[in-house]
């Protein structure tokens, strides 16, 4: 059963286009991700540095204009044996405010090990750690939001 106010995959746009806002959400910031139009290539938008919960709505909804986005995906912590843990009761009530402040549907998405892969890559990339700890959560998110978008090119959506 999906979680209040949010659907699985099933959710999204009907057509599978439109962009898809992404975001990683932490206790002090928000990686933020777009695909492209079509829903088939994720970009990194940038890190909110999250303040109080009303600024941090405000931001995303006003993403979510700018970019035209037709979905938000949000990525939803779990525990490698697949359970939620207290991150994700975080993410929930972030989600919970969220879902009332936006006209297009928000749906969560397992982020397993996308913070761990971004890191990865980051390094393998020659970044600073500076540099990497600036902008590791908008591409933790880019790797769950290409995961989802592969995920609906498969299944035909």
């Amino acid at each position: 059963m999906p979680p209040r106010g949010v659907g699985g995959p099933e959710a999204g746009p009907a057509t599978g286009a439109g962009r898809v806002l992404a975001l990683d959400v932490g206790d002090r910031t928000i990686g933020v991700a777009v695909s492209d139009a079509l829903g088939v290539a994720a970009h990194p938008v940038e890190t909110i540095r999250r303040t109080k919960l009303a600024v941090d709505l405000a931001k995303v909804a006003a993403l979510v204009r700018e970019r035209e986005a037709t979905e938000v995906l949000v990525g939803q912590p779990r525990m490698m044996d697949g359970s939620l843990g207290i991150q994700a009761g975080k993410v929930q009530d972030f989600v919970d405010a969220l879902v009332p402040e936006l006209s297009v549907p928000v749906t969560l998405w397992d982020e397993r090990l996308s913070t761990r892969a971004a890191e990865r890559a980051l390094i393998q990339s020659g970044l600073t750690r500076k540099r990497r700890k600036r902008v590791v959560d908008q591409v933790a998110a880019v790797f769950f939001l290409q995961g989802y978008l592969d995920f609906r090119a498969r299944r035909g959506a």
